[in-house]
């Protein structure tokens, strides 16, 4: 009798089941909002964009297409939702420009992302998929890169002129353009010539006047009227200008408290010496040869008055007073002089020199202008105009934006060709670059190369062109090596986009790939949502 086989012993590692829809419903959910923010601004891309009318509780209006402005002023409380409100504003910091097309190139990835979980795809290896991309992408864009020097102002003004013709001022750009370069270049420090500082490049805007009436200035401005106390100078040539820090006025108590004088003597004596202090203060600034006086503003006491503005007035001393603390030190760097934090340090060698400080009537108001300084720092002023508060608010955002693109190439000297030409080449090449990987991160490629094609088709859209004829014809002309080909939206066709002198720095397209896919990478591994309380 053959012996019973025994049977065999249960498996002890069993299948468990894992509920992953709470995971799937949160991503889907961060997905969905982040996409809603690239949706509501992508109206807003090109020259031909869309502009917003953001309304805020208390009654202030502005209208924009500046990407970085419409999301920041946005009342977002979804968690991801304001990941790509942070995403916008890091490109804004780092580039100046492309704030648009950043949120709608990570909108358009992020649609992709969707399909691929929906397909089966594990979000890390899409996450990883989308890092690899992102690395190759910005070899693609450097093989596009066209090296530029700063001594070619030329290709500094199409660049200026490219960031300007997307704005509601587009029509100034030819004015704004060069305005920004000169601005620009008459900062760089030929020490450092990498480094340009937007802190030394001061705007001032000032009502009435058209934006033609926009200017540059070698020197300073106020958006200020000088004094008119006593009769005081409103013009002086040969101008000694002290800029101080401290109160020509009555000292107070240390503490808040009330003196009471009843007797007349002692009133009389308080104010003999009050007159006596003062005119000591005054007699001092003269003697250093001072007839300008710039006086920041103080929140102790007065900085000044009426009887001290009498006494500079009849020493010829010209006033501008409440200069804000936080310009002290452009003023100074300007004026290469030093600030006077008390009267007993109010030397000559501590003066700036210019050849004129007057004020002039501008639009509806006055400025004090100074003019024709010596020894000037390394600063400029721009005085913009506007018929309205809107249009010079927004002139400033695009004037920012200009000057970013210039420092953009400062930083990194290479242009690349606008329109659409980048994204459609990165699309391609990325695109064949899939064909040669294996797996799942060959089919995560793909998808994500084929999404940054949103940037020629909105382009396209937002012009009233056909998008999806457009973007073909773009893909045929880059596959016979047509690299510089892109949508030129004036004459409403496909065009060599450098021939038509739409450029823009390496710099803002490689920031833009990179920032995107860092941010959707960051939302793809978020599977939960916890809330502290």
């Amino acid at each position: 009798m053959a012996a019973a086989v025994a049977a065999p012993a249960p498996s002890r590692k069993t299948e468990t089941y894992t509920d992953t829809k709470r995971r799937d419903d949160v991503r889907g959910a961060n997905i969905a909002a982040a996409r809603a923010v690239a949706d509501a601004v992508r109206t807003s891309l090109g020259p031909r964009g869309m502009d917003k009318m953001i309304c805020s509780g208390d009654q202030e209006v502005i209208i924009t297409n500046d990407g970085a402005t419409i999301v920041s002023r946005m009342s977002l409380i979804q968690p991801a939702a304001r990941m790509l409100a942070e995403l916008s504003r890091s490109q804004d910091a780092a580039a100046g420009d492309g704030t648009t097309t950043v949120v709608v190139l990570a909108g358009s990835l992020l649609r992709r992302a969707q399909s691929l979980l929906s397909a089966g795809a594990h979000p890390t290896a899409a996450a990883d998929a989308l890092h690899r991309l992102a690395t190759r992408a910005i070899e693609i864009l450097h093989a596009m890169a066209i090296p530029i020097e700063l001594s070619d102002r030329e290709s500094l003004v199409k660049s200026a002129s490219t960031a300007l013709n997307s704005k509601v001022v587009s029509q100034y750009s030819t004015l704004l353009s060069p305005l920004a370069v000169d601005a620009a270049l008459s900062v760089v420090d030929p020490a450092h010539p990498d480094l340009l500082d937007l802190r030394d490049i001061r705007i001032v805007k000032k009502l009435g006047g058209t934006v033609d009436d926009t200017e540059l200035v070698r020197g300073l401005i106020f958006d200020k009227k000088a004094s008119h106390a006593a009769g005081g100078p409103t013009r002086v040539e040969n101008a000694k200008i002290a800029v101080i820090q401290f109160q020509i006025s009555p000292p107070k108590t240390d503490i808040e408290q009330s003196v009471i004088v009843s007797d007349y003597a002692q009133m009389d004596r308080i104010l003999r010496e009050e007159r006596n202090y003062i005119l000591g203060m005054v007699k001092k600034i003269k003697a250093a040869g001072c007839n300008v006086l710039l006086i920041q503003k103080s929140i102790l006491r007065d900085a000044v008055t009426e009887l001290s503005l009498h006494y500079l007035a009849k020493a010829k001393i010209m006033v501008v007073k409440d200069v804000e603390r936080d310009e002290i030190e452009f003023i100074t760097k300007t004026l290469n002089c030093l600030p006077i934090a008390n009267i007993e340090h109010f030397r000559t060698d501590k003066l700036g020199y210019a050849d004129l400080v007057e004020e002039v009537s501008v639009g509806e108001g006055k400025v004090v202008k100074i003019t024709g300084i010596r020894d000037m720092g390394r600063t400029a002023t721009v005085l913009v105009r506007g018929s309205n508060q809107l249009v010079i608010d927004e002139a400033e955002r695009s004037l920012h934006d200009a000057l970013c693109v210039i420092r953009c190439l400062v930083n990194k000297r290479f242009l690349i060709a606008g329109g659409g030409a980048p994204e459609i080449e990165m699309s391609m090449q990325l695109a064949a670059w899939a064909k040669e990987l294996q797996g799942m991160e060959s089919y995560c490629i793909k998808e994500f190369a084929d999404a940054l094609e949103v940037i020629p088709y909105t382009l396209a859209e937002n012009a009233g062109l056909n998008p999806i004829s457009i973007v073909t014809e773009l893909r045929n002309r880059h596959a016979r090596g047509e690299k510089n080909t892109g949508i030129n939206v004036r004459k409403g066709q496909i065009t060599n986009i450098l021939e038509e002198n739409v450029v823009q720095p390496l710099l803002v397209s490689t920031s833009a790939i990179t920032l995107a896919c860092e941010c959707v990478r960051m939302i793809l591994k978020i599977d939960d949502i916890v809330t502290v309380r």
